[in-house]
């Protein structure tokens, strides 16, 4: 069965089966201690910590070992802050970074500190002048992602870190979805990343510091990893983690080459396969292997399990896949549509034959779904009836409050207004892309009685 999600995980890296069976047997000592199974963990621990170090492109005694990426993430932040108290309390994040870091920064937020969110265009990127901009006398921390985990999109990080640095502000740079492509470039001050993204065992992060950087780790003083990650780590999946990613560092040149190739096959195919599809993130800066697509009239969740039982294994930001059924805060933030939206990440390896096999399934399983929504197969010709139409779509989920408005666009006249009634906050993101998609005007919301109003004008 073709595994496409490995931005949520790449599946285990040969290399990393290898170390972490060989080092079950000579890495479960402690580290700390003097006697001959301690030192022979000790010697397994340096040579991670040295091998990871190289691939991030840092001092050993700069890197930390973490339970987990969103771990690393969480301590960075807190420490960072922490060591630059008294310049003040103000955090700059974009609006599109990890839920880890927004989580972070709410937390810092509610506990009484500043933040300022910097919006990205719709192909997901910040502009480096907004944090320009957003930089204060009181700054703190800034954080960027080095590429977005939803849509692929890489980040100016070396020119952000350039006006960070000029300011004297530190800049935290999540890279668990690009460091096991290459190192992150700029003069960044902190980075965490996750061993899952990159084919090494889930339960493993760094967290890297480097000298110069003020940092104050949170909670009791812990002797381990400098006192930032505190508590007996797994050894062996620590050494799996650096072994793995020396591994796929090796393999990246090539593999990105091919990966990109077949995601370029997607980006343009799918638009011609199926209809009303938008494909979103940046066409030439992103991941070799991320491509993502929204479709029109879809229930995200359906088309999902649709492809699963056709045999794909995919990922989706749509609120329709959603347990908050908001839509994907990436997504919001670009302004694009959430509805049935599709994220392939090839993992290494991938063949071209299962791409094919995928790009063949997609069409039919998107028009099976449209079709049991009941979405219009094309919009209404010209010869509206009314003025205005009102479109009671409270108390539906999306996709259905945009299945019912294009099923009644046409029955108004060019210039004239549709309301559509919605309750579900997909609504707000996704009425104003169908317009865009199809060529109408959104003229803005208004309260209502209940849910929010939604006012469409008819141009063609």
């Amino acid at each position: 069965m073709p595994y496409f999600d490995a931005a949520s995980a790449a599946p285990l890296h040969p290399v990393a089966r290898q170390a972490l069976l060989a080092s079950l047997d000579e890495g479960w000592a402690d580290p700390a201690r003097l006697h001959q199974e301690g030192r022979r963990a000790r010697l397994l621990l340096d040579a991670a910590r040295e091998a990871a170090a190289e691939a991030v492109g840092c001092r050993p005694d700069e890197l930390v070992f973490t339970p987990s990426g969103t771990h690393a993430v969480h301590g960075g932040i807190a420490g960072a802050l922490a060591g630059r108290r008294r310049t003040g309390g103000h955090l700059i994040v974009s609006s599109v970074e990890h839920s880890s870091v927004l989580h972070a920064a709410e937390a810092h937020e509610a506990a009484g500190g500043s933040l300022t969110r910097v919006a990205v265009d719709r192909a997901g990127t910040v502009d480096p002048a907004a944090y320009a901009a957003a930089l204060r006398p009181d700054t703190a921390l800034a954080c960027l992602q080095s590429a977005n985990h939803e849509v692929g999109t890489e980040q100016p990080v070396a020119e952000a870190a350039d006006i960070c640095r000029a300011a004297g502000v530190p800049l935290l740079v999540d890279a668990a979805q690009s460091l096991g492509w290459g190192p992150v470039p700029g003069a960044w001050s902190l980075l965490a990343a996750s061993a899952h993204k990159w084919g090494g065992p889930p339960g493993v992060g760094l967290l890297v510091v480097r000298k110069g950087t003020r940092f104050a780790p949170r909670g009791p003083a812990d002797e381990r990893e400098s006192g930032r990650s505190p508590g007996f780590g797994n050894l062996p999946a620590v050494v799996a983690a650096a072994a793995s990613l020396r591994a796929v560092r090796a393999e990246a040149a090539r593999e990105a080459a091919r990966l990109r190739e077949l995601t370029e096959r997607v980006r343009e195919r799918v638009p011609a396969l199926v209809p009303d599809v938008e494909v979103v993130g940046d066409p030439v800066r992103r991941l070799p292997g991320v491509v993502t697509f929204s479709c029109l009239y879809v229930d995200g969740e359906a088309l999902l399990h649709e492809l699963d039982r056709s045999g794909f294994s995919v990922s989706s930001g749509s609120s329709c896949t959603s347990s908050t059924l908001t839509p994907s805060h990436v997504l919001r933030a670009m302004g694009v549509l959430s509805e049935g939206n599709i994220r392939v990440s090839l993992p290494p390896g991938t063949p071209a034959e299962d791409v094919e096999r995928f790009l063949a399934v997609l069409p039919g399983a998107v028009a099976g779904v449209r079709a049991r929504l009941g979405a219009p197969e094309a919009a209404e010709a010209a010869g509206g009836t009314a003025d205005a139409l009102v479109v009671d779509a409270l108390g539906r989920r999306c996709p259905i409050p945009v299945i019912e408005l294009a099923k009644v666009i046409g029955r108004v006249p060019v210039g004239g207004t549709v309301r559509v009634l919605a309750d579900d906050e997909a609504a707000r993101l996704d009425i104003p892309a169908w317009c865009e998609m199809r060529g109408q005007e959104y003229a803005g919301e208004e309260p209502a009685d209940r849910g929010t109003a939604y006012l469409v004008r008819r141009l063609v």
